[in-house]
């Protein structure tokens, strides 16, 4: 019997597929330009830049624009200010990307907060509302998403409470970016921060993608 989900995907199928195998073209890589308006203030601060919209605009256009970007590149993650912006001249970002044939894709959550009663593990907001996002998004023209889940490796760590928030909410996420013609990016961060070795973050890793798949 088929859900509901497969329902709501299934006018989209067609697309995400093909979505899906033109983001992953080989030779091709998927440029990462998603940065927070805080975060982006901290890279402007390591070259005295001031951080105003403006200078986001610029900076952006800049990467937008760069001669035969897609010969390398596919697909760009955009922050929610940047995948409404647009150039100088008035043509939109989602528009220029578009018309050089590089796919247009939106980091759709809201950032992390602290899982209580754990070493400071981090689970992910933003599925409220984030089927109506996705829906806007897509009629602005992006194709695929981006959603940020953290893990840290510890001692005791990640907790079996962390591995299954993730799994869990990326698994919502990818459904509901799905159903609104979005290809999701599933990919729980794995970070290396820590005095581990390379054969735990594998033992982390397998446990963490297990989970998720």
């Amino acid at each position: 019997m088929q859900t509901k989900n497969t329902h709501a995907c299934g006018k989209f199928k067609e697309e995400l597929m093909k979505t899906a195998k033109e983001i992953t073209a080989p030779g091709k890589g998927i440029l990462a330009a998603d940065e927070s308006t805080g975060t982006i203030g901290k890279r402007f601060d390591g070259i005295k830049v001031e951080n105003t919209h403006e200078n986001r605009q610029f900076y952006r256009e800049l990467l937008f624009t760069t001669p035969d970007l897609e010969k390398h590149i596919s697909g760009v993650i955009m922050f929610d200010e940047t995948v409404r912006d647009s150039c100088k001249d008035g043509t939109k970002f989602c528009d220029l990307l578009r018309s050089r044939g590089i796919h247009c894709g939106i980091k759709v959550d809201t950032g992390l907060v602290v899982i209580g009663g754990t070493d400071d593990e981090t689970a992910t907001q933003g599925l409220d509302g984030l089927g109506k996002r996705c829906a806007e998004y897509y009629s602005m023209g992006c194709r695929f998403a981006k959603w940020r889940a953290v893990v840290k490796i510890g001692d005791h760590l990640p907790s079996e409470v962390a591995i299954a928030e993730t799994a869990h909410s990326l698994a919502r996420y990818g459904s509901i970016c799905q159903e609104n013609g979005l290809v999701p990016i599933i990919e729980p961060e794995i970070l290396q921060d820590g005095k581990h070795d390379i054969n735990k973050c594998a033992e982390v890793s397998e446990r963490v993608f297990t989970a998720v798949m």
